[in-house]
């Protein structure tokens, strides 16, 4: 077998970190798919849904305040994604989880987790952290639905979500499973108007997009952003839900995942660049 296994189990079950910062419903479909996995739930906002959603399951919860501890530690309000500041940070936050766990959690599911993961954080976990992506990640950066609009502006007949191992970039470290692709058929009607402008326009960029259409005075980019966001939705459930909690309990926890540097193997086979295709392999036990 080629690289090495994000998880061994040498010691019985995968124990892993889940980071939430919100409503924790990624959290939710990771849990509800073993409830019986040892893991523990970290959060930089004491008192959002995922922490008191966890407390109610009796999981093991510790807290940070970010912005309590930015402002106290550092006298700052805001904060790069790099420097001793947010390493500072994480370096606490992540003592405190090793502390509850008695050692290094075998998985970090950032799972709607708002903080960026410092460059300390990401080399001294990867492969280990796992983050899922609202597009394909090879193609459109960004947060929330503005992947999902990009795809639309350049034409893509679908979507689909991705779960990738953290590094230190920007959502691009290797890239683990895709979803199944929606079809943005489903919303012709909606996207008629949008797909002329672009046309007429010659748009090739969400920026580009939003400037002519501020010059023309229309609300055609409040219209691409409200239709974005309802894909984006169905995405969560078709995609986001279905992919997380297979690829920590049926993939890795299961130790058929194998890292050779940036290259990905599944049960024995390398992948492609964009990972395990829902669309191809569907959620299969095994494809050796």
């Amino acid at each position: 077998m080629k690289g090495k296994p994000v998880f061994a189990p040498t010691h019985g079950s995968l124990r892993y970190a889940c980071g939430v910062s919100g409503s924790g419903t990624n959290y939710d479909k990771i849990y509800e798919a073993d409830p019986h996995k040892p893991h523990i739930v970290f959060s930089n906002i004491p008192d959002c849904s995922g922490v008191l959603k966890a407390k109610k399951r009796n999981v093991p919860v510790v807290t940070l305040d970010s912005k309590v501890y930015f402002r106290k530690m550092w006298g700052i309000e805001r904060v790069s994604r790099y420097g001793i500041e947010r390493n500072s940070y994480d370096m606490a936050i992540m003592t405190l989880v090793e502390q509850e766990l008695k050692g290094e959690p075998d998985l970090i599911c950032l799972a709607g987790y708002d903080l960026w993961i410092g460059d300390w954080m990401a080399r001294r976990y990867f492969p280990k952290i796992l983050n899922v992506h609202p597009g394909d990640s090879l193609k459109y950066a960004g947060l929330g639905w503005r992947p999902t609009a990009k795809a639309i502006i350049t034409g893509e007949k679908t979507v689909k979500s991705t779960v990738f191992f953290v590094d230190e970039g920007d959502d691009t470290g290797p890239i683990l499973i895709q979803s199944i692709s929606i079809e943005l058929s489903r919303w012709d009607n909606r996207l008629y108007e949008i797909r002329r402008f672009i046309d007429k326009n010659g748009i090739s960029s969400l920026s580009q997009f939003k400037e002519v259409a501020e010059q023309e005075g229309n609300n055609l980019y409040m219209v691409l952003e409200d239709v974005s966001k309802e894909i984006q939705d169905v995405l969560k459930e078709e995609g986001d839900w279905k992919i997380y909690p297979f690829a920590v309990h049926n993939l890795i926890a299961k130790s058929r995942v194998y890292l050779d540097g940036r290259k990905v193997y599944i049960d024995g086979i390398e992948m492609p660049e964009n990972g395990w295709q829902v669309d191809l392999y569907g959620y299969a036990e095994s494809i050796a």
